[in-house]
């Protein structure tokens, strides 16, 4: 045997330098960048719908010399919205951080674990007030249904069957007729982000049809000039569905879903939007995000506690203004 041996000569011990930590990118959430945020002073409260029949009917009429003009009138009702309160924290043990190594940055580690929370509880929120079925005024799947007795869609992984700029457009087409609006957003689960990009019909309109040495790269944006939207966004976060303890589930929150609508580009007085998401910022605080952090001493754990807190309501106000593409791949 060789000696020195390589045991002798070095004592395993921890990185400095490195450690893995599985911290989802925020870019991944959609949540908070699909339709306007509203800061609101109060955890509930009302707002203001004037009636969209009464903008969009012809009632001027021919005025005659001496005579009154035609008149009239508009119908205005309330909405509301009611802030929800959801929190989670990590204890930090003051013995633990006093022992931790170097490649253990505790005090980021909990920070980011808290975040990483708070957000999955919003994304998760947000499928189910916004990208499920039943919710919006255009609600189709992509199996086999009809549009007004006439046109039938199929799943857009089918390559050879299906027209998904087609389906698009159409679904766009239907709203600008309810409401006056074009959509001007495209919400992609992952899987049919994934399946779009790779569609026949999607690569040839992209490339124009032309034939070259290199196939055409779809991104979110050239997606989004070929749709005639303003943005494409992607839901690429994913939930572990396990309870702690069992081995790991991840599955993709968004699902194999697809939503069409119109954002307003901010909120403000008479401005429609097929959603908004009121957040309670005279009590969270002003975080882009809308998360609360908290960092405080629990003297009798002799631990600190850092904290997440969020307090928001996301309400969809107009749903004539969305399209809803369900089970849109296999």
């Amino acid at each position: 045997m060789t000696k020195p041996t390589r045991a002798q000569v070095h004592a395993d011990g921890a990185l400095t330098n490195l450690s893995v930590a599985y911290v989802q990118s925020q870019e991944s959430f959609v949540a908070d960048k699909v339709f306007p945020i509203v800061p609101v002073a109060h955890r509930s409260d009302e707002f203001f719908i004037f009636n969209m029949g009464d903008f969009n009917r012809d009632e001027a009429a021919l005025r005659g010399p001496g005579t009154e003009s035609a008149g009239g009138g508009f119908a205005l009702s309330t909405g509301s919205y009611a802030c929800t309160i959801k929190a989670f924290h990590k204890d930090l043990p003051w013995q633990t951080l006093a022992n931790a190594d170097q490649a253990v940055p505790l005090e980021r580690a909990a920070v980011e674990f808290v975040t990483n929370k708070m957000l999955i509880a919003k994304e998760k929120q947000f499928v189910t007030s916004f990208f499920a079925g039943g919710i919006w005024g255009t609600d189709w799947d992509g199996v086999s249904i009809s549009e007004n007795g006439t046109t039938t869609f199929r799943q857009w992984s089918d390559y050879s069957n299906s027209n998904p700029l087609q389906d698009v457009e159409l679904a766009s087409l239907t709203v600008k007729q309810k409401t006056g609006y074009r959509p001007n957003k495209l919400v992609l689960g992952a899987q049919v982000y994934s399946k779009l990009k790779n569609h026949p019909d999607l690569i040839e309109r992209i490339s124009g049809g032309a034939t070259t040495a290199q196939p055409a790269k779809v991104t979110k944006q050239l997606m989004a000039m070929a749709f005639e939207v303003d943005e494409v966004l992607v839901m690429d976060s994913i939930e572990n569905t396990a309870k702690e303890g069992q081995t790991a589930s991840h599955s993709f929150i968004g699902g194999k879903k697809a939503l069409l609508c119109y954002a307003a580009p901010a909120p403000g007085l008479m401005a429609p939007s097929a959603g908004y998401t009121f957040s309670w910022s005279s009590y969270i605080g002003g975080s882009p995000m809308g998360i609360g952090m908290d960092r405080f001493e629990m003297r009798h754990l002799k631990a600190d506690r850092v904290e997440g807190e969020i307090g928001f309501d996301q309400k969809v106000v107009a749903a004539d203004l969305g399209a809803f593409f369900d089970s849109i791949v296999a």
